[in-house]
């Protein structure tokens, strides 16, 4: 049975606009999973302290029939194998970043995987491009739509559409 799922994109080195256009590409041929909708792209300033280069950000809705363990395993297959991201600390730069922000509206606290993503309702340059997508999707534990959440920010984290 196909899931809809939200996938967070993020990269900020090399040609960071072909990462996402990648990126989606090979969302796309994942097994029994297809690319639904694309949010607009946005360069974001990085959050953590670490200095370093811009970051554009994406989100993907996809439709998958990967379980969540599958699903989080492809992406990580796709950062190390097609983006050969290497380990670079929280924070720290990255080709490419996937991130699993919902999953249908499953709760999923376990060692390896989280759903929803534990830090979305705090991230503008991911609460964004997702109400570009679903803004009046509900958080699944929060209660609050993604606009809502959007709006309820109090940081000043800058991201511009691109």
């Amino acid at each position: 049975m196909e899931e809809c799922a939200y996938i967070g994109l993020g990269t900020n080195l090399g040609d960071r606009e072909l990462n996402l256009l990648a990126a989606v590409a090979e969302l796309g041929r994942m097994p029994g999973t297809r690319v639904t909708a694309l949010s607009p792209f946005y360069e974001t300033e990085p959050v953590g302290g670490v200095p370093q280069g811009d970051f554009y950000n994406a989100a993907a809705r996809i439709a998958t029939t990967l379980s969540p363990l599958e699903l989080l395993k492809e992406l990580k297959r796709i950062e190390t194998e097609v983006f050969h991201r290497l380990a670079s600390g929280r924070w720290g730069a990255r080709s490419m970043d996937l991130d699993i922000l919902l999953y249908a509206d499953l709760i999923l606290a376990e060692e390896k995987l989280a759903i929803p993503h534990p830090r979305l309702a705090e991230r503008r340059f991911v609460l964004q491009p997702l109400a570009d997508l679903a803004p009046s999707l509900v958080h699944p534990s929060l209660g609050s739509s993604i606009a809502e959440l959007l709006a309820s920010l109090t940081t000043t984290d800058r991201v511009v559409q691109i």
